[in-house]
C-alpha cells in the first residue's frame, strides 16, 4: 500500500460575513445579527467594517453547527437503499453483503464514498467516522471534499476483500496510521469489525497497533441479542466485557450500536472515556430487537455521538439529521416518557465537537411558524427537516445557495450508476 495522499489547501485568511441573520451557538444560544464565520471554526459579531471573503444576505437562514456522522460505511452508497430488504443482520450480511462485496476493488470505493460524501454535504453533514475497504481511497475522497473524518480500515477473520487476513490488513493500516497527523481533517483508525467476526488474538493485535500509534479502534458490538449470547457461551463475558478483559476498551474507541449491554458494561464505558454511537434507523430497520437506551448511558456519564450506519441497512440514508428526529422519537417511545430527548439535546448529540457551520433554508413552510422569539428553530429543524443552503468548514464555502461545490453530485451519480452494473452482477 502506497502513502495516503496528503493534500494541502490553502485557507482563507478571512471570515465570511452573514448579515440580519439568526446563529446557534455551541451552547444553543440564538444570536441576531450580523455574524462573521472565521477559517478557525470560531464566530462573532460583525461591526461591517471588516474584510471577508464574502459577504451573504442571511435573512432567511438559520446558522448552526455542522452535523457529525460517527458511524457509517460510506462507500456501501453502492449497496442500493433497498438491498435485501427484509433480511435480518446476521442473514443480509452472509446473503447480501459479503458475497456482494467479494468484487470490491478501489474504483468502486472511491465511486460509493463520492457519492456518499455528496449526500452527506446535502444534508449538512462534515464528518464521518466511516468503516470499510480501502480506507486510504476513502480518505483521499473526504480529503478532496474538504470533510473531515476517523477513516477505519477493516479487520477481520474473515470477509476481507482487500487483504488476504487480518494479519496483512493490519500490516497495510500501520502505514497509514504512522502518518496521522493530529493537525490532518482526516484522521486514520483501525476498524474491528466484531467480537463475532474478529478472534481475540486479531483484536489484541489491534490492541498493540493501536497503542504503538495512538490510534482509536472503531468496532461494532452488542448490535443483536445473537451476538450477546454467542459471545457469553464462548468467553463467559458479554462483548463489551470481553473487549475491557482483553485491553481493547480505551479512552477513545468508537462502539457502534451497543444497544445489548449491561449496566456494568456501560459503567465500563464510561471509565474507559470510550464513545457510544447511537444507530437507530438500522437497529430498526435490521430489526435488532432493541436500541441503545440513553437513561442509564446518560446516568454513567458516557459520550454517545449518532450514526446513521451505512445507506444500505440505515432507514434515513446518510441525513443525520433525520437520524436526530428517530433517536429523539425511539427514545420516548421506548421508555414511555415525552421529556425524554428533546429536540434541543438530539441536535446536541448530532453536531457535539463541530468546528464547522450550516446555514439551513428558513425561507421554508416546514421551519414556520418561528416563534415570538425566534425559540422555535431547532425543534422546527429537528422534526420537520429544511434545505442544507451553505456549508462553510475551515474557511472554504463547501455548498452555496443550495449547490454542492466540492463535489459534482450529477457526476457522482451517474459514476454510481455506471458502477453498479457490474458491482452487482446478478442481483438487480
Amino acid at each position: 500500500m502506497d502513502a495516503p495522499l496528503r493534500l494541502t489547501m490553502a485557507v482563507p485568511e478571512d471570515p465570511v460575513r452573514y448579515t440580519d441573520t439568526v446563529l446557534v451557538d455551541d451552547e444553543q444560544r440564538l444570536h441576531r445579527g450580523d455574524v462573521l464565520l472565521h477559517p478557525d471554526g470560531r464566530w462573532s459579531t460583525s461591526k461591517g467594517d471588516e474584510d471577508v471573503v464574502e459577504t451573504v444576505d442571511g435573512r432567511d437562514r438559520l446558522i448552526t453547527r455542522s452535523l457529525q456522522n460517527w458511524h457509517t460505511h460510506l462507500a456501501m452508497q453502492l449497496n442500493a437503499r433497498d438491498f435485501s430488504d427484509g433480511y435480518p443482520l446476521h442473514r443480509w450480511l452472509e446473503e447480501a453483503i459479503f458475497p456482494t462485496e467479494a468484487r470490491l476493488n478501489p474504483m468502486y470505493v472511491e465511486t460509493g464514498a463520492r457519492a456518499a460524501a455528496a449526500e452527506l454535504l446535502r444534508t449538512g453533514c462534515t464528518f464521518a467516522a466511516d468503516m470499510y475497504f480501502h480506507p486510504e481511497v476513502t480518505g483521499s475522497v473526504l480529503q478532496e471534499a474538504g470533510m473531515r473524518g476517523l477513516v477505519g480500515g477493516p479487520i477481520s477473520d474473515r470477509a476481507l476483500p482487500s487483504h488476504d487476513s487480518a494479519e496483512d490488513a493490519l500490516r497495510d493500516l500501520e502505514l497509514l496510521l504512522a502518518n496521522n497527523d493530529a493537525s490532518d481533517s482526516v484522521q486514520y483508525a483501525i476498524a474491528a469489525h466484531s467480537v463475532y467476526l474478529c478472534s481475540d488474538e486479531t483484536l489484541l493485535k489491534a490492541k498493540d497497533v493501536a497503542e504503538r500509534h495512538g490510534a482509536r479502534i472503531h468496532i461494532h458490538v452488542s448490535e443483536t441479542r445473537k451476538e450477546i449470547a454467542d459471545c457469553h457461551e464462548r468467553t463467559g463475558r458479554y462483548p463489551v466485557e470481553h473487549l475491557d478483559h482483553l485491553g481493547v476498551l480505551n479512552e477513545g474507541t468508537v462502539l457502534a450500536h451497543a444497544s445489548w449491554v449491561k449496566k456494568r458494561e456501560i459503567r465500563m464505558m464510561a471509565e474507559a472515556g470510550a464513545t457510544a454511537v447511537h444507530c437507530p434507523s438500522s437497529n430498526m430497520k435490521l430489526a435488532c430487537g432493541g436500541t441503545l437506551s440513553m437513561p442509564p448511558y446518560l446516568e454513567a456519564g458516557v459520550d454517545v455521538r449518532l450514526g446513521t450506519d451505512g445507506a444500505a441497512s440505515s432507514g434515513s440514508g446518510l441525513n443525520l439529521l433525520a437520524e436526530a428526529r428517530l433517536a429523539s422519537l425511539v427514545q420516548r417511545h421506548d421508555h414511555w416518557d415525552a421529556t425524554m430527548m428533546t429536540a434541543s439535546q438530539a441536535f446536541a448529540m448530532a453536531t457535539r465537537d463541530s468546528q464547522d457551520w450550516v446555514a439551513w433554508n428558513l425561507d421554508d413552510i416546514r421551519m414556520h411558524p418561528r416563534g415570538r422569539s425566534d425559540n422555535r428553530h431547532l425543534a422546527n429543524l429537528v422534526f420537520n427537516g429544511t434545505d442544507c443552503l451553505d456549508v462553510w468548514a475551515q474557511g472554504r464555502a463547501l455548498r452555496r445557495n443550495g449547490v454542492t461545490l466540492s463535489i459534482d453530485e450529477r457526476a457522482a451519480a451517474s459514476a454510481l450508476n455506471d458502477a453498479v452494473e457490474s458491482y452487482y452482477e446478478d442481483v438487480e
